[in-house]
């Protein structure tokens, strides 16, 4: 048995004990994220979205200004980053709809459906190989979504709709992300989601200009703060080990939104979204070493 430590893509060895302190706080800082979009009340939606991705169109500004980096630069791919940053936007949309409509831990249970749906498009769109030991999970994660929703043929199940719909569209872009591997660089990828969000929704800001209050404002720029947060703390996560090891720890983003959505509003989640969400999340782990082995058969 070799005791050699695995690598991430640059060969460096993996730091795990730094990747998911970064996991920690990515997950944290989403967790925070949905609960300054509840705490924003009845600010309109478009506007949400616009601050959500302000500060990390700044941010993501600043490093294409260090890297020396034109993100307007002409591609062959614009349409493709164009078709990614939609996705994302739709996802964006429907996932705050839910948060503004459901529990802070079911809203973020049905967005986390998303690395399923990664699994279905990437083979229709990216002709992927599909690995049959994941219709288990996947199996395990439709039935998980459908108690989290609980169908009820109604109104009153849109909003949960929209949340399984957030997971479908970030699926979707995750996708598009994967497509643009060596074709566009991830600060670019991250700046022109963000660019295509604010600009999309800003005149909707214009004609309609906003008047929150102090604490609605402050949860504005704390929705914007704490998405680059967990957005950035992903990327560190991810440079410091490989994938197919950590990417199972998304969820504690769930885990974190859980307590939030305790102390924040008393939220306590029924038995059967309690079963939903560890079908959801066993049906993850099951993906998540299915991948492993598969990639280890194939190594």
């Amino acid at each position: 048995m070799s005791d050699r430590r695995p690598t991430t893509a640059d060969n460096s060895p993996d730091n795990m004990p730094r990747a998911m302190a970064w996991m920690v706080f990515s997950g944290l800082s989403f967790a925070l994220m949905g609960a300054m979009v509840k705490l924003s009340g009845d600010v309109a939606l478009p506007t949400k979205v616009f601050f959500r991705n302000l500060v990390t169109l700044g941010i993501t500004g600043i490093v294409a200004v260090r890297l020396r980096e034109n993100p307007l630069a002409p591609t062959p791919y614009g349409p493709r980053l164009l078709l990614r940053s939609l996705c994302g936007l739709a996802g964006v949309l429907l996932y705050f709809l839910a948060l503004n409509r459901m529990h802070l831990a079911d809203a973020s249970l049905l967005n986390k459906t998303s690395p399923f749906f990664v699994a279905v498009f990437a083979v229709i769109f990216l002709k992927e190989s599909f690995n049959r030991a994941l219709v288990p999970a996947l199996l395990a994660a439709f039935v998980g979504a459908v108690m989290v929703i609980k169908p009820r043929f109604d109104v009153a199940m849109l909003p949960a709709l929209a949340g399984f719909g957030s997971g479908m569209f970030a699926g979707m872009a995750y996708v598009f992300v994967r497509s643009l591997k060596g074709h566009a660089s991830p600060n670019r990828i991250i700046l022109t989601f963000s660019l295509v969000s604010c600009l999309a929704t800003l005149p909707f800001l214009v004609t309609n200009p906003p008047q929150p209050t102090t604490r609605q404002w402050l949860a504005l720029l704390g929705t914007g703060a704490f998405a680059a947060g967990g957005q950035y703390g992903l990327t560190y996560a991810y440079h410091h080990a490989r994938a197919s090891r950590i990417s199972i720890f998304t969820y504690l983003h769930v885990l974190f939104a859980l307590v939030l959505g305790f102390i924040f509003w008393g939220e306590r989640p029924g038995l059967i979204s309690l079963g939903g969400g560890l079908l959801i999340i066993g049906a993850a782990a099951w993906t998540h070493l299915a991948t492993q082995r598969e990639k280890e058969a194939g190594a």
